[in-house]
């Protein structure tokens, strides 16, 4: 069957069977290999992606439930400046990072609903997200230097430069 997808701002048509999981469309299908297969049943979040800005389970999602446009990590920031992905590294986040993406493309959706989150927040959100290294200590620390930094971005200088606190002063 065929079908027009928006990814990361591209239009693809793709024919494929209406119940492939949207996971195996955008790794196999359109070769967007940012979202990882973990567990196949939406509880691991290794395959997170965005549909309309909110996070989704893509090895659980038939192709042919999907509405509106899907980004994937890839389309988070294609040069990585991203608020969450600089956190991410700044905290140095990732272990084996086989989870980093759908961790990140949670976090980002938590920030754009809720910019100043608590613990609480974070956890609530994150539920789900497994991350096999347990780096959960350093998520939480770099989803709070996000909304930091994802505050400092919303207030830009007038020379349109963007004012980012310095590591020293944080």
């Amino acid at each position: 069957m065929a079908f027009a997808l928006r990814v990361n701002g591209a239009t693809h048509q793709v024919d494929v069977p209406a119940d492939m999981p949207l996971l195996w469309v955008l790794r196999d299908i359109l070769d967007i290999r940012g979202p990882k297969f973990g567990c196949g049943v939406g509880q691991c979040g290794a395959c997170t992606v965005h549909v309309k800005g909110v996070p989704v389970r893509s090895c659980s999602l038939p192709v042919a439930a999907v509405v509106g446009e899907v980004t994937t990590i890839e389309g988070l920031s294609p040069d990585g400046t991203h608020p969450v992905q600089i956190a991410w590294a700044e905290v140095d986040v990732p272990q084996c990072g086989y989870c980093q993406a759908g961790q990140i493309m949670t976090a980002a959706a938590l920030l754009t609903k809720t910019p100043k989150p608590t613990d609480a927040d974070i956890d609530a959100a994150m539920t789900g997200n497994l991350c096999r290294c347990a780096t959960y200590g350093r998520i939480r620390e770099a989803i709070h230097r996000a909304a930091g930094l994802h505050g400092a971005a919303a207030t830009a200088s007038p020379a349109g430069r963007t004012a980012r606190p310095s590591p020293a002063h944080e």
